[in-house]
């Protein structure tokens, strides 16, 4: 299943995750000035830059298998790029310096700094595509299928949850794609939440108790959808996808990337192909799981994270931070 470890060391380590929580923050912090600026390719860059600079500085060979791009399009963060000193334990690196890009741009909710890291070789190695999806929380784990009908799918979820399928909330982009979609959940008499951009928000919602989100389904980014696996594995939720080619090219890109049939139906467990992987995020905007960055009234820059490892470590944490403006940690 790819490259082994040093020693068979499992990647999802205290060190490892507070290092990428500090990548995380310090993107989060350099997107920062450019909330409701109304220019998302200047915070994307600074960004990146800020994710790369950091991430060059711990000890590990790193890989980004999810990115900004391929090489002939990203300076930097673009696939199979390494990263890292070269000493530590092999890892695969999907991420997003800035999720939302419009909403942060705009100074709407929800926009945020995603990574996932896993053991090298264990993640999907997704171009960047249209994806099917449909997430579930832990106690629906085991009775989606993504080759169901979301009507099917729904009165899987509703029994597993307790409820009648009336009492369901589903989370959906508001796309025109997704107008079949919509109907089938309102001929079912549930509810939708519609969002307007950042479906991983959404997708990890469905884990937690207190938001009222029982289950995400929708056609959005495939890159995206690697990461919220990451997340949901390690949450003990559900997961499943299917790529969405746009014509003969794709197929073919899907083809290179290793992906022989890019229709298939795939699993969580064919998704993110191990349990010792860990996801972190940042609030760029405040958002349903995070609060944005903000300066406090000492000049310092307040932070919120989330932090979810799998493996032996399996935990949840929201993680507050506070940096002097001029910080470089």
């Amino acid at each position: 299943m790819g490259i082994k470890n040093d020693l068979a060391e499992p990647i999802c380590t205290q060190h490892l995750v507070m290092e990428f929580l500090a990548v995380s923050q310090q993107a989060a912090m350099a997107c920062y000035p450019f909330v409701g600026r109304r220019d998302k390719m200047e915070a994307d860059g600074a960004g990146t830059k800020a994710m790369r600079q950091r991430m060059n500085q711990i000890d590990m060979n790193g890989v980004i298998v999810i990115g900004e791009g391929e090489m002939d399009e990203a300076p930097m963060l673009y696939i199979d790029e390494k990263l890292g000193t070269g000493k530590g334990p092999h890892v695969d690196i999907a991420v997003d310096p800035v999720e939302g890009t419009n909403l942060m741009a705009t100074g709407r909710e929800n926009s945020l700094v995603v990574m996932a890291v896993a053991d090298r070789g264990s993640l999907l190695h997704a171009p960047d595509m249209y994806m099917e999806k449909i997430a579930v929380g832990p106690k629906a784990k085991g009775v989606i299928n993504i080759e169901s009908s979301l009507t099917e799918n729904m009165r899987a979820v509703a029994a597993a949850l307790g409820k009648d399928v009336s009492e369901l909330t589903v989370m959906i982009q508001d796309r025109p794609r997704h107008e079949s979609y919509i109907q089938q959940v309102l001929q079912e008499g549930a509810s939708v939440k519609l969002f307007s951009d950042v479906d991983i928000t959404g997708a990890i919602a469905t884990a937690f108790d207190d938001i009222n989100v029982d289950i995400l389904v929708g056609i959005g980014g495939a890159p995206e959808g690697v990461i919220t696996a990451a997340a949901l594995k390690c949450l003990g939720g559900d997961f499943q996808a299917r790529l969405v080619p746009q014509n003969e090219a794709e197929v073919e890109r899907c083809k290179k990337m290793g992906i022989e049939n890019p229709e298939k139906a795939l699993k969580l467990d064919e998704i993110v192909r191990t349990d010792d992987c860990f996801f972190v995020a940042t609030g760029i905007t405040d958002g349903m799981l995070l609060k944005g960055a903000h300066m406090t009234k000492k000049h310092f820059l307040k932070t919120h994270s989330l932090v979810i490892t799998g493996g032996n470590m399996k935990s949840t944490q929201f993680v507050t931070g506070e940096f002097p403006i001029d910080s470089n940690f």
